[in-house]
């Protein structure tokens, strides 16, 4: 298992604890294998991502009984609609959607999003590009983050619990380096 599945499941396990099983988890950006698959013991998962194909590729990964359970969701996190209808999300799960962002009323959308959707006492885990992480991936241009620049972004709602810096090495060789964060947003929102 790699450093960054070791870590993510690390971050996931002791938000878990903290929550029920039948709390909504909402996992943004196609619903990695680690979130959605039959080990995680979450009962109402949502699957956010902009493109259905991704969607469809995550689906692909689980059985067909597992990935019937998944709320599968296609849709623009900075043009929301459905996504609004949802309520008391226990956990947030960002690792590749943020730093995508590249316009402030886009974050200012995600930041009303994630006041409107995540329960108090609610968890936010997110990766983006560090500061000396790339300024483009996929040939998009990025915002890149420091953990003090994600903290005065999330403001006094949201606490960081924990933050950690990560390099991720591509299958090409090439490195990028990542912040990974975790807030839980204040109990009494």
């Amino acid at each position: 298992m790699s450093y960054r599945k070791v870590r993510q499941a690390e971050n996931l396990g002791a938000a878990k604890s903290a929550c029920k099983h039948s709390i909504p988890l909402c996992e943004v950006g196609s619903a990695p294998r680690w979130c959605s698959g039959e080990g995680m013991g979450f009962q109402k998962i949502y699957a956010l991502d902009i493109s259905d194909i991704a969607l469809n590729k995550a689906k692909a990964l689980l059985n067909k009984v597992r990935a019937s359970q998944v709320h599968w969701m296609v849709e623009d996190i900075t043009t929301p609609s459905s996504m609004l209808q949802l309520e008391n999300i226990a956990i947030w799960h960002d690792r590749a959607v943020f730093h995508f962002l590249a316009e402030e009323d886009q974050r200012q959308i995600y930041h009303s999003v994630l006041n409107k959707i995540v329960m108090p006492g609610g968890f936010i885990i997110m990766a983006a590009f560090s500061m000396d992480g790339a300024v483009k991936c996929s040939g998009l241009p990025v915002q890149r983050y420091s953990v003090e620049r994600l903290c005065e972004f999330f403001g006094d709602d949201f606490m960081l619990i924990e933050n950690l810096e990560h390099t991720y090495q591509m299958p090409s060789g090439s490195f990028r380096p990542y912040v990974y964060v975790r807030f839980q947003r204040s109990r009494t929102n």
